[in-house]
């Protein structure tokens, strides 16, 4: 980065001129320009120069750390050169101790300076010390409301290790949501704060009984972040969260598009790549089980299929049954052919397992199953408990199935199948049996972006 300092100059007649702007204002210039090559870069650079960038914005910083070295004896006990060190060292994605020492004197000679107290607090998050940079972030917002505190606090709260059982983290992740929605309202235009809301959002959408209002919110926030500001159209971790909410919503082709586009802007992040590996694998597997329905032989699925019954509707036989949806009255028996998209009332699947694959990258509990027309179905099952499945020749019966239509594209590989999807074990009837409340537990999905 070019240096703009303007030195104090000598004249012919040996007077000093004063440079038209003091020495720290020249330097926050600098330390700003480089907050802004890191967070615009790909305004400057191509996609393609991504694997540069970390080592790019280092050398930015490290030019600038030159500049402010020329000027620590002169400025060494001022407030605003220790803020501004700390800034510059801060710009990096690791902890840095002579940043938290430089910030942590910097409150101790002004308490009321909120950059100082947001940093400091950045700071400790990357130490991975969350009670103090809670407590910098709540300071910050005791001397100014700002959008910085109140979106770092969002953050710093739905990390925090739970405390006093599910409610108090439930309380904890509405008042993360809450400082997200001020933290837009203080300024609409800040792309940033929009993609935070979002990451609250899915926060929400997971701890509070997966409400698909709270995932509309997640994506709008994600799409306001993308629309309003070219940064963020451009932040990895906004690909890639929205990737994990599109996947667990089954939309598996804009979940493949999201990773790719996330491990394409950061080809340094792994997890970005491994999801996109492990969908395509996952695909790859549920259509070639389907295809030759879990390798079962001929004869012995014949076999199996022979003791399919009316019998094994169990509960959902009963006139008295009471479906999720509200529906009294016994289901009808429909076949996976018969079955329209989207949910179907009144009726029920059953089948024999032919294949199953445990959740390990995945997000579902999914198996594979055969009606008494011999047609082959993928079940993709959520919220199941550790150890919960089934087996191999099991009878299952999926009262009023919600059938989705899959037509995948990514790259050189294609998809299209067709799938059932149930969002909770205790809605299956296995071998006649409801299921133990104990076989379900709310889904937990990693969406926290690897830069927080």
């Amino acid at each position: 980065m070019v240096s703009c300092l303007k030195m104090a100059e000598v004249d012919n007649d040996g007077e000093h001129k004063t440079s038209d702007k003091d020495d720290l204002q020249v330097l926050k210039e600098l330390v700003d320009k480089l907050y802004h090559f890191r967070d615009h870069y790909f305004e400057t650079h191509s996609v393609e120069d991504a694997s540069r960038k970390q080592n790019d914005v280092v050398q930015e910083m490290n030019n600038v750390l030159m500049k402010l070295e020329e000027k620590e004896d002169l400025y060494k006990n001022s407030v605003q050169f220790l803020l501004l060190w700390g800034r510059c060292l801060n710009v990096a994605p690791q902890f840095s101790q002579a940043a938290e020492e430089n910030l942590s004197r910097a409150v101790k000679l002004e308490p009321g300076l909120v950059e100082a107290w947001n940093t400091l607090g950045e700071q400790y998050w990357k130490k991975g010390d969350l009670t103090a940079a809670k407590t910098c972030f709540t300071g910050a917002l005791q001397q100014s409301k700002n959008k910085v505190s109140l979106r770092n606090l969002s953050m710093v709260l739905r990390q925090l290790p739970p405390e006093g059982g599910g409610q108090e983290q439930g309380k904890r992740i509405m008042e993360s949501v809450d400082l997200a929605r001020q933290a837009v309202q203080l300024d609409v235009t800040d792309g940033t704060s929009w993609y935070i809301l979002g990451n609250a959002y899915i926060s929400l959408f997971f701890s509070s009984g997966q409400n698909p209002q709270m995932s509309q919110q997640a994506l709008s926030a994600y799409s306001q972040a993308e629309k309003i500001d070219k940064a963020s159209a451009l932040n990895a971790d906004l690909h890639f969260n929205r990737a994990t909410l599109f996947q667990y919503e089954e939309m598996f082709s804009s979940a493949l598009v999201g990773y790719s586009r996330a491990a394409a802007l950061d080809p340094g992040w792994e997890e970005a790549t491994e999801r996109e590996k492990l969908l395509l694998k996952y695909l790859d597997q549920i259509t070639a089980l389907m295809e030759n329905k879990g390798k079962v032989k001929a004869r012995r699925l014949r076999n199996m299929l022979s003791s399919l019954s009316i019998t094994a509707l169990g509960p959902c036989a009963s006139p008295q049954y009471r479906s999720p949806t509200g529906h009294t009255g016994s289901l009808e028996l429909c076949t996976f052919t018969a079955l329209k998209h989207g949910h179907n009332t009144g009726v029920a699947a059953m089948g024999k397992v032919v294949f199953s694959l445990a959740t390990e990258g995945r997000m579902a509990f999914t198996f594979g199953m055969v009606d008494s027309e011999e047609t082959c179905c993928v079940v993709m099952v959520y919220n199941t408990a550790d150890g919960w499945g089934v087996l191999i020749g099991d009878t299952v019966v999926i009262p009023e199935p919600q059938v989705k239509r899959h037509s995948i594209t990514h790259n050189d590989k294609s998809y299209n199948f067709r799938s059932i999807r149930v969002d909770s074990p205790l809605l299956l009837i296995v071998n006649g049996k409801r299921q133990a409340l104990q076989t379900q537990t709310a889904t937990s999905v990693s969406y926290k972006p690897h830069s927080e």
